[in-house]
């Protein structure tokens, strides 16, 4: 017996809670889990400051992109410079006609100058006859009278009125405020026009329309494309070096810098296969390279968490393979799949490199009337306002970066609806 008990461990004794050693230990590590929360929090907050201060800094300079200053001035037809025919302006086939033939910039700026000095056509932008033009051919019969016209102010009062422009435009403003003949409404031609030199008549529309079609284009061809890949290498594919190989490959394509893939477009897609510039298409495919490597690491993740025995049930009842996959597998895994597609088209509408190498980066003063037509995209037209010196598009450039945010926020929105909609628990 005693040889038996000689060998054993000694028994050990058991633990002090009370003493001043494990008391230090312990509070050593309540503080250092105090000092781990307090860094967590620490770092969301940071984030949260850094994120506030980026909304408040957009909309703080983008918010005055949304309106505009506009000039009262009176025009006496009858005693004006200005001379049209009412009676060609009731057919449609000689109104554009006479009104190209009829000096009406020139008027505009003669009254103008009778009305408010020598400076007074610098106080209306050069967007501003246009509108002239369009009222009378809408309602010729204001060409045998006065009318009132509010146009567009120009770049220089326009920053005035906004608190920002030079002291002689400042004076001006003043000035005009006191003859009652400025005010400051929503500018509505920021949403509805295109590009254009002058600020005061730029719009957001024509980029935003060819973000949708390039956006149409990426989805259409990177979406199924990444979905029966992910599927063929999650379900079929036989687990082999060459299947390794393609699994490191589009992982690693997910990391790829995405002028690498402005590169390859201008490569394969203008120089080879002369797609036309700067169009939706050639943008479209460009961006669903980029996109196609996310939305396949995404479903194959999605198809991975749906559990086997849903596979091993719908097998068990005599489903075929196909069957398997398509009416129980892939609904369930939809949710992933459409979130990380989604959040893989954000990031696209974000990218501006690779469409900078293929030339979607002119000057489009019209928006595109389809996927072949030159377009640009949001990304593009804040990159191109933002190389302007002019005052008056700096704050377009954080007006349309607003937008750009705006279009970012529904598409996340859509995605956390169609996550929710289509989720299943089991």
């Amino acid at each position: 017996m005693n040889d038996m008990t000689a060998g054993a461990a000694p028994k050990r004794a058991p633990t002090d809670w009370k003493a001043d050693a494990m008391q230090k230990r312990i509070r050593r590590r309540y503080a250092a889990e105090r000092r781990f929360r307090l860094v967590g929090l620490g770092a969301v907050l940071l984030s949260a400051a850094f994120l506030a201060f980026l909304l408040v800094t957009m909309v703080a300079n983008g918010a005055s992109g949304f309106t505009q200053t506009e000039v009262k001035l009176d025009i006496a037809f009858p005693q004006s410079e200005l001379f049209l025919d009412p009676a060609a302006l009731q057919d449609p086939a000689t109104a554009d006609a006479a009104l190209a033939g009829a000096d009406i910039e020139g008027t505009m700026r003669a009254v103008a100058e009778q009305r408010y000095g020598a400076i007074g056509p610098a106080l209306l932008s050069d967007s501003a006859w246009p509108r002239i033009r369009e009222r009378i051919k809408q309602e010729p019969a204001i060409l045998n009278g006065t009318a009132t016209f509010w146009l567009p102010a120009s770049d220089g009062l326009d920053v005035a009125a906004k608190g920002e422009g030079a002291p002689e435009a400042e004076a001006a403003y003043r000035r005009l405020q006191e003859a009652d003949a400025v005010r400051t409404g929503f500018n509505a031609n920021f949403l509805t026009g295109s590009d254009a030199t002058d600020p005061t008549a730029v719009g957001i529309w024509g980029a935003f329309k060819g973000s949708l079609l390039t956006m149409m284009v990426t989805l259409a061809l990177a979406f199924p494309i990444g979905v029966l890949s992910a599927i063929y290498l999650e379900e079929y594919a036989p687990r082999n070096r060459w299947t390794d190989l393609i699994e490191v490959s589009i992982n690693n394509l997910a990391a790829v810098p995405s002028i690498i893939f402005g590169l390859l477009g201008l490569a394969v897609f203008l120089n080879f296969m002369h797609l036309p510039r700067s169009a939706p298409l050639v943008g479209g495919i460009t961006l669903a390279l980029m996109t196609m490597p996310v939305i396949v690491i995404a479903g194959r993740n999605a198809i991975k968490s749906v559990p086997p025995s849903i596979r091993d049930a719908a097998l068990g009842i005599g489903a075929s393979r196909v069957q398997v996959v398509f009416h129980h597998v892939l609904p369930l895994a939809l949710p992933g799949i459409l979130t990380g597609t989604i959040i893989g088209m954000a990031r696209a509408l974000g990218e501006t490199a690779p469409l900078l190498m293929i030339g979607m980066r002119a000057f489009i003063a019209s928006p595109p009337g389809g996927f072949t037509d030159p377009a640009t995209v949001l990304p593009v037209q804040i990159y191109l306002w933002s190389d302007e010196v002019s005052r008056g598009f700096v704050e377009k450039t954080s007006a349309a970066i607003i937008v750009l945010l705006v279009f970012l926020l529904a598409m996340n929105g859509l995605a956390i609806y169609l996550r929710n909609k289509f989720e299943r628990r089991w």
